[in-house]
C-alpha cells in the first residue's frame, strides 16, 4: 500500500500558502501549572474554517486532474468540518461540488458550508451519521465526478500533515508527547508522517471518544473493525470505520491510544470557555480531556495538544452542561414515588432535598387513583458526596422509586 510521505507534506505546504492560516501554538499557563509541565495548544480552532480540515481538502482538490472538462464536479461526505474545508476549496478553485451531510448535522455547520461554498456548493442531507452520508455519496458517483475522501486519501493526509510542519517550526524544544484526536485517522496520520522522520523521539498519543473507539478496537484486533453502534455526540470524531491508510500508520507508529468519556469532554468544553476564554467543539476538547485524565503520564513533560476545531453550535450548550454535571456526579435523576395526599410534595422538598441542592427537572409520569403516583425528578447537588445522604433520606421517607443515572438507555431521553 502506498503511504503518504514527508516530501508530499512539504509539497502540500506550498499548495496551502495564502489558503490556510498558520495557526498559533500557545503555552497554556493554567494547564502548565496544573501538570508542572509545559503544555502547548495548537489552535486549529482559529483556522479560516475553524478546523484543520481546510488543509487536506484543498490539497486534494488542487491535485485533481479534470482534463480541462467544463463539467468538472466533485463530491464529499462530512459530519461538518470536512464539508467546510471542501466548500471553501471549491469556491477558491471555482469547482462545483456536492456535499452529503447527515441530517443530524447542526444548523450552524450547514449554514457555514453554504457561506464558504457560495454558488459552487450543493448540500444534500442524508442519514443519521457520517457513515450513512458517505454511503449515499458513493452511490451517486459517476464518470463525471470524483469523491474527495475526508481521511482515507494520501493527498488529504499530506495536507493535514502540514499542521505538524508548523508545530516543528514553532516550538523551541521538541515535545515529549503530542496528543491528537482521532476520527477516521487522517489528521493523526499526517502528523505521524512528519514526526516519525523529523521528531522520532516525540511520542504520538491518539485520543478517541468512548462512544466511538473505532481505531482502538481495530488496533486491538489487528484488523479494521466496523462499529455496530456509536455515540454521535462528539461528531467530529464519531466514525464507525477508520481508513485503511490511517490503520496502517497508526498500528505501526502510534505510541498510545486513550479513550475519553463524552461527559469528561463536556466538562472540558466548559472549563476552556470559563477559564481560558476558548470556544471549542467536542472533538476540539478531547485532547485536553485525555491530558487531564492521565495526570501522572504527563507530569514534568513538554506536551503539545492539538485543538482540532471550534465549530461548536451554541444551541448545544445546555446539553453540554447537562452531560458535564452528570459526569461530575452532580446531576442525578430519580423516579420518585409520591403518596397521593396533600402536602407530599412539600414534605419531599423540606425533608429530603438538601439546602444546597436544586430540583432542576420535574415531570409526572403517570396519574391514577392508586396510593402512589410517580414523577421523574432531576436534582443538582452542590457537592457530589451528598448523593448517598440524599438517597438515604428518600428511602427513609418512602419517596425512593428508582435511580436512573446508571441506566443509560433511559437517561439518554432526559439529557
Amino acid at each position: 500500500m502506498q503511504l503518504p510521505d514527508l516530501k508530499g507534506v512539504r509539497s502540500a505546504s506550498e499548495n496551502l500558502k495564502d489558503v490556510s492560516s498558520i495557526t498559533p501554538l500557545t503555552l497554556n499557563d493554567r494547564l502548565s501549572k496544573q501538570f508542572n509541565s509545559r503544555v502547548f495548544l495548537k489552535r486549529e480552532d482559529l483556522q479560516k474554517v475553524r478546523s484543520f480540515k481546510i488543509r487536506g481538502a484543498f490539497n486534494k482538490i488542487r491535485s485533481v486532474n479534470f482534463n480541462n472538462s467544463k463539467n468538472k464536479r466533485i463530491i464529499c461526505s462530512s459530519a461538518g468540518n470536512h464539508a467546510q474545508g471542501f466548500a471553501f476549496s471549491c469556491n477558491k478553485l471555482k469547482i462545483f461540488g456536492t456535499v452529503y451531510m447527515p441530517e443530524t448535522t447542526s444548523k450552524q455547520k450547514v449554514e457555514r458550508v453554504k457561506m464558504f461554498g457560495g454558488d459552487y456548493i450543493k448540500i444534500i442531507l442524508f442519514g443519521d451519521n457520517f457513515d450513512d452520508a458517505q454511503k449515499e455519496a458513493q452511490k451517486n458517483l459517476s464518470d463525471d465526478t470524483i469523491f474527495i475522501h475526508p481521511f482515507d486519501d494520501i493527498k488529504v493526509i499530506e495536507g493535514q500533515g502540514t499542521v505538524a510542519l508548523e508545530i516543528l517550526d514553532q516550538i523551541d524544544k521538541h515535545f515529549d508527547y503530542l496528543i491528537v484526536p482521532i476520527g477516521g485517522g487522517g489528521l493523526i496520520s499526517g502528523i505521524i508522517t512528519v514526526f516519525k522522520d523529523l521528531s522520532p523521539k516525540t511520542k504520538i498519543i491518539g485520543v478517541e471518544a468512548q462512544g466511538a473507539p473505532a481505531m482502538y478496537k481495530s488496533i486491538k484486533e489487528n484488523k479494521i473493525v466496523t462499529l455496530n453502534k456509536i455515540d454521535n455526540f462528539v461528531d467530529g470524531v464519531s466514525i464507525r470505520k477508520i481508513g485503511k491508510i490511517p490503520f496502517e500508520l497508526c498500528k505501526d507508529y502510534l505510541d498510545d491510544l486513550l479513550i475519553v468519556p463524552e461527559g469528561k469532554i463536556c466538562q472540558t468544553i466548559l472549563e476552556l470557555y470559563n477559564k481560558d476564554g476558548i470556544v471549542v467543539e467536542p472533538a476540539g476538547a478531547i485532547g485536553i480531556s485525555a491530558l487531564e485524565m492521565n495526570y501522572e503520564k504527563f507530569q514534568k513533560k513538554n506536551v503539545g495538544v492539538l485543538i482540532c476545531g471550534g465549530n461548536n453550535d451554541i444551541t448545544r450548550m445546555a446539553e453540554i452542561k447537562e452531560r458535564a454535571l452528570v459526569y461530575s456526579n452532580l446531576k442525578h435523576y430519580f423516579i420518585v414515588k409520591f403518596p397521593q395526599r396533600k402536602g407530599a410534595l412539600k414534605e419531599f422538598v423540606n425533608n429530603v432535598i438538601g439546602e444546597n441542592d436544586d430540583i432542576t427537572f420535574f415531570e409526572y409520569v403517570k396519574k391514577n387513583n392508586r396510593e402512589y403516583t410517580s414523577a421523574i425528578v432531576g436534582i443538582e447537588l452542590k457537592f457530589s458526596k451528598d448523593l448517598d445522604q440524599l438517597i438515604q433520606k428518600m428511602k427513609e421517607s418512602g419517596f425512593f422509586g428508582e435511580y436512573l443515572n446508571n441506566k443509560p438507555e433511559t437517561l439518554r431521553f432526559l439529557i
